[in-house]
């Protein structure tokens, strides 16, 4: 099983479409332990493999989308950090989804490695919206 970090394919041909609309669908963030395999060809949320535990909740965490921005040539957009209160769990990536979309995929995120919450705050961070560090670039 393996984890990649990476915009979703079918997500890049869906921004074509039309499909996501960043200012008002809803995107979540699900939890996956290293068992899951999530990568480039990842088409939708699956709770294959999901983290499970106290505090977490399967499908997610609704996250709130940032402002949709450009400069210096790049378009962007980032989501709020995403937390977990009072949670046990161990989770090893994420999948970042459009909930009102039928689930379809956005972007898978790496860890590294397994990071664990034992009866504390579990966040995954997100970086600052700008044209060199948004989750979400296009060139």
């Amino acid at each position: 099983m393996a984890i990649s970090q990476v915009l979703c394919t079918s997500f890049k041909k869906e921004l074509l479409e039309g499909t996501h609309i960043f200012g008002s669908d809803g995107f979540k963030i699900a939890l996956y332990t290293s068992a899951a395999t999530l990568n480039a060809d990842t088409t939708a949320y699956s709770t294959d493999n999901e983290v499970s535990g106290t505090g977490y909740t399967a499908g997610g965490y609704a996250l709130t989308v940032g402002t949709v921005a450009s400069g210096d040539g790049v378009g962007f957009v980032n989501f709020s950090d995403a937390t977990w209160a009072s949670s046990s769990f161990t989770a090893r990536g994420a999948l970042i989804y459009n909930d009102d979309k039928g689930d379809r995929a956005v972007m898978v995120l790496d860890f590294g490695d397994d990071k664990t919450s034992n009866n504390s705050t579990f966040t995954v961070g997100m970086p600052a919206n700008t044209s060199t560090a948004a989750l979400i670039r296009i060139t």
